[in-house]
């Protein structure tokens, strides 16, 4: 039998494929996640959680239209490739410097410039690569003659709450994930995807997960059709528990925290069983493309049409609040749940500003901005283009900033904006201070950054993104998370969707 032909993949086509599927994701979600969505915008019974999801669907729009990030968060870059045994790579340079070149390539586009968030010397200088390189690259040697590529960009606030657990043979995944996903909190920026991987080693486990995350939401389908083997049927069981926990939306309590469940599995040894659990946030990003020696690869725009028709609008009844002229009493009469809309000028600062102020202050060292009856923003925004005055400027997960919570309300602090849940500690040092702490949507930062009218550097500009700013607000939407007696939106309503979902359920 004669030889298969090689298919040369030329250096060129696969760079231009991967940085062209790397800016497609900055702006478009997969249609998948969008029609799943729109869905349970549809059928979300919680004010709060709908608010939130209308605001995630509405900036995805925006994002479409625009071309610009759809989170401020523009993710590490993992690369799945499935190289045919009969293709050749046809270039001087490997395979991983080749897709790092697509990557930098992308990331540096002047038209749509994505955040470089990735750190060489992780453990201690931590310093920025400025291009967002290198990729975490995987790659299997298939059968045939194509390349088969799946590309995906993971924020750091989902990829943060990845959990695994080397199980028994008789312990139960249910229970597991069950007990698991509320100590996840909501960094992770429900609703999205959990992915699962079983079996294998523990290094397979979390690559299974990984991949999982990789294919197409079908959960709607497949409870249609009913399940098939044991995986679509513990797929439909973890997803209908997950939600009757009630965590919902950004954590605020409602229907929908997973739009599916995704599991892949590999055999493992008989002493073991292995289980990873990887969530997607409400940015999900992932595309496929292949090659066959004949050209790159791009993929085909969505029609904007295929967006459901929800258009985000300010809250009527949303407490419009002057931060030029915030006083404390102002700050203590409000309420958990309340909607508020930010105006003035608020400063910004995240985990190595923290730090550098931190630092500072045991050194007795003056600070470069006054934070005495300030409110701070937990963000690192995307660079701007064009005319933007900044830009895609989503808050960053607050947890991060905890242990410097009681040291920034130290200083006169009023209050901090961000996502997601407060530890115990942090809930502590704001009832104290009788502060509060404010959260915007995750999964919508084109939209936030609509409200920021005016932004200049006022502290540490070597930290680029990580810089203090000073940004000049309208209408900028938030709600309160932890009022200034410590009561928490994260802890009380999934409680309440919880038993409310219980109890429709024995209604049915």
């Amino acid at each position: 039998m004669p030889a298969a032909a090689t298919v040369a993949i030329r250096e060129a086509d696969l760079v231009d494929s991967i940085a062209d599927a790397l800016q497609f994701i900055s702006y478009y979600h997969p249609m998948d996640y969008i029609r799943a969505l729109g869905a349970a915008y549809a059928a979300e019974q919680s004010p709060a959680a709908k608010d939130a999801i209308a605001q995630i669907l509405t900036n995805s729009r925006m994002c479409a239209e625009g071309h610009r990030p759809i989170c401020q968060d523009t993710g590490i870059v993992t690369i799945f490739v499935k190289w045919g045994q009969d293709c050749r790579l046809e270039s001087t340079r490997s395979l991983q410097d080749v897709v790092d070149e697509g990557v930098r390539r992308a990331y540096l586009n002047p038209e749509n410039k994505l955040r470089a968030s990735i750190l060489a010397d992780p453990a201690f200088t931590r310093r920025n690569t400025r291009d967002n390189t290198p990729s975490v690259l995987h790659v299997e040697l298939v059968p045939g003659n194509t390349v088969s590529i799946d590309v995906a960009a993971k924020g750091g606030g989902s990829e943060n709450k990845s959990k695994f657990k080397m199980m028994n043979p008789s312990d139960s995944i249910v229970d597991w994930v069950l007990e698991t996903v509320p100590q996840m909190g909501a960094g992770w920026c429900p609703p999205g995807m959990l992915g699962i991987g079983i079996g294998g080693t523990a290094e397979k486990a979390m690559l299974l997960a990984k991949q999982s995350l990789m294919g197409a939401i079908d959960m709607g389908q497949l409870k249609q059709r009913g399940p098939v083997n044991d995986i679509e049927a513990l797929r439909i069981e973890l997803f209908d528990k997950v939600n009757a926990l009630g965590i919902g939306a950004q954590g605020l309590g409602g229907l929908s925290t997973i739009l599916d469940v995704k599991i892949l599995d590999w055999p493992t040894h008989a002493a073991s069983k292995p289980v990873a659990m990887i969530p997607n946030c409400a940015a999900t990003r992932h595309a496929h493309f292949t090659l066959d020696g004949t050209g790159p690869a791009y993929l085909e725009a969505p029609r904007l049409s295929d967006w459901p028709d929800v258009n985000w609008m300010p809250d009527k009844a949303a407490i419009r609040v002057d931060l030029d002229m915030l006083t404390p009493e102002m700050v203590q009469s409000w309420k958990q749940g309340d909607r508020l809309l930010l105006n003035g000028k608020m400063l910004t600062g995240r985990d190595a500003a923290h730090k550098r102020i931190a630092d500072m202050l045991a050194r007795g060292e003056p600070l470069p901005v006054e934070f005495a009856g300030r409110v701070i923003y937990y963000v690192g925004p995307v660079d701007p283009v064009g005319t933007e005055v900044v830009g895609p400027a989503g808050p960053t997960t607050a947890t991060r900033m905890d242990k410097f919570t009681r040291m920034m309300l130290d200083q006169g602090l009023l209050a901090m904006v961000g996502k997601a849940e407060r530890g115990p500690a942090a809930v502590e040092a704001i009832r104290d201070h009788q502060s509060a702490y404010l959260m915007a949507v995750g999964g919508a930062a084109y939209l936030v950054a609509r409200a920021i009218k005016g932004s200049r550097v006022v502290g540490f500009a070597d930290l680029g993104m990580e810089a203090i700013y000073e940004f000049e607000v309208s209408d900028f939407p938030v709600t309160v998370a932890v009022d200034s007696t410590g009561a928490n939106v994260h802890a009380l309503a999934p409680l309440v969707w919880r038993e409310k979902i219980a109890r429709e359920k024995l209604l049915a």
